[in-house]
């Protein structure tokens, strides 16, 4: 049976959640890449959200551009991406959406700051019928490897690593 996941996440809802689970995400989302991920790694909690409006307490990061062809997930293990995992989570994102397999070092900073890491197949046009809204959200000299903001309808993804494990092991 799916986890249904409304953001912002709560502690407790990532608390409870284990490699394998199935989970439906909606509510809003950021959406953020290579050129993206480290300009908010060096930025304070305090900028980010005089930017944005927004806190990234219980938000969710997911790892693509937001072009007109869709979105679909890139590969988190990019240098760029998955070294701005556990900085981000440690600004309080709770769940990284992309896909491929996380170094063990960074499945394990998930584990220290209560965040996961989830696999999303890449279907764009599945994901697109799913997308209710999107709006850059800083950055928008990046085009489409700018940070967005997207209002998401049960984004389907698979928990890939939680609690110290991966099902990639």
């Amino acid at each position: 049976m799916p986890i249904e996941l409304t953001t912002p996440l709560s502690e407790e809802a990532i608390a409870a959640l284990q490699i394998g689970d199935m989970v439906y995400l909606s509510g809003e989302i950021f959406c953020g890449r290579d050129a993206v991920l480290p300009k908010l790694v060096n930025m304070s909690e305090e900028e980010i959200i005089a930017m944005l409006g927004k806190s990234l307490q219980g938000s969710v990061m997911f790892h693509t551009a937001v072009s007109r062809a869709g979105v679909g997930p890139t590969s988190s293990n990019k240098l760029e991406i998955e070294s701005s995992i556990e900085p981000l989570s440690a600004k309080g994102v709770k769940l990284h959406l992309g896909k491929g397999a996380l170094h063990p070092e960074t499945v394990a900073a998930l584990q220290r700051h209560n965040a996961v890491y989830a696999v999303i197949p890449p279907v764009t046009a599945l994901l697109g019928k799913q997308t209710l809204s999107q709006a850059v959200a800083a950055f928008p000299e990046l085009g489409m490897e700018a940070l967005h903001l997207l209002k998401v309808d049960r984004y389907p993804a698979i928990i890939a690593a939680a609690k110290g494990r991966s099902i990639y092991e």
